[in-house]
């Protein structure tokens, strides 16, 4: 049992790269996923990637009912819980819908977990917790400040409910794992990601306009306090971020926590300015964007980056691909899309 592991929201972007870590590393997966902002392909790019087909179940979290047949029906150990909204912007407009889903899902899986004496919790948290920080690079015990979006916010809430948890469950144990910027897809270009309608991240909004999908890539600001006037970001490569997920449940699992409920950033531990990635992707890929600066854009930080020290110490990892090979990925995984 110790070597299965339930992945919620495991069809979306960051979830199909870590199922496909998992199965490399020996695990079983049982992906839990509504298909609400992922699609039923990368379930056929895991098993292509890994010669596995990982269990499924089109459920959604927040559906009480629907889990505890997961619960009851396969026998897991541990839980990576991806299943949530994320687009900061629908956040702002709609945050009921946000609040009730990303913690309901959670606390569901959690007092399942609790009923079902299942120990380890591993939550997709984020960068987003440090909002505008006063002293950079971040780590682990930067305060986090109050959030700039409902979507921010609900990861706050969900470390602090995760961390609650822990404290009044004598047998859970809980990571969270803090990502910066995930970038990149699979090098096979059988997985990527794949966001619905307008993206709401930088890079496949530079893949879409070198593709010809968008007629110009907007920058949000080149009057910022930075070397080059455009944001600062940690862009992590997204299957070094997967492989950080397969280190932190063997922790878990094999008893090396150190604490029941910790925490760790997972960047590049580098910034890289919006201009410096526009020029990377242009130079790795050997192509021309069309690109104009626009406005600044509410709610967006003017720079921040990881310090991954913990990360590399205490899990023994660190962001290994290169960015260039990163951006190479990601045009590739964009071309396979649109044959």
């Amino acid at each position: 049992m110790g070597n299965r592991v339930l992945v919620t929201g495991g069809a979306g972007y960051i979830g199909s790269h870590t199922a496909v870590e998992l199965i490399n590393g020996g695990y079983e997966v049982i992906i839990v996923d509504n298909l609400s902002n992922s699609d039923r392909s990368s379930l056929e790019g895991i098993r292509k990637i890994t010669g596995i087909e990982p269990t499924f179940i089109e459920a959604d979290c927040c559906d009480r009912e629907a889990m505890r047949r997961v619960f009851e029906n396969y026998e897991f150990d541990s839980v990576i819980h991806f299943a949530a909204y994320k687009a900061v912007g629908e956040s702002v407009a709609e945050p009921a819908k946000y609040y009730r889903n990303n913690l309901d899902s959670f606390l569901t899986v959690l007092e399942l977990m609790k009923e079902f004496g299942r120990n380890n919790i591993l939550f997709s948290s984020s960068a987003t917790v440090y909002g505008d920080a006063d002293t950079l690079p971040v780590t682990e015990l930067t305060p986090r400040k109050p959030a700039t979006s409902p979507y921010g916010n609900t990861k706050q809430m969900a470390e602090d409910i995760l961390r609650d948890m822990v404290a009044a469950n004598e047998g859970l144990k809980g990571i969270a794992l803090r990502y910066f910027n995930p970038i990149g897809a699979h090098p096979s270009a059988l997985i990527g990601e794949l966001p619905r309608g307008v993206p709401n991240n930088l890079v496949p909004y530079i893949t879409q306009t070198a593709a010809g999908v968008r007629e110009c890539l907007s920058i949000f600001g080149d009057d910022y306090d930075t070397p080059d006037g455009s944001c600062l970001r940690d862009y992590i490569d997204v299957v070094d971020l997967a492989r950080a997920h397969v280190v932190a449940i063997e922790r878990m699992v094999e008893g090396k926590s150190r604490e029941r409920y910790e925490i760790f950033n997972i960047g590049t531990g580098r910034p890289v300015s919006v201009f410096e990635l526009v020029r990377g992707f242009e130079e790795a890929n050997n192509l021309k964007l069309n690109y104009r600066v626009a406005p600044r854009r509410a709610g967006d930080v003017t720079a921040v980056w990881a310090d991954t020290t913990l990360a590399n110490d205490e899990l023994g990892w660190r962001a290994e691909r290169e960015l260039r090979d990163t951006l190479r990925a990601a045009w590739a995984w964009e071309q396979s899309v649109r044959q």
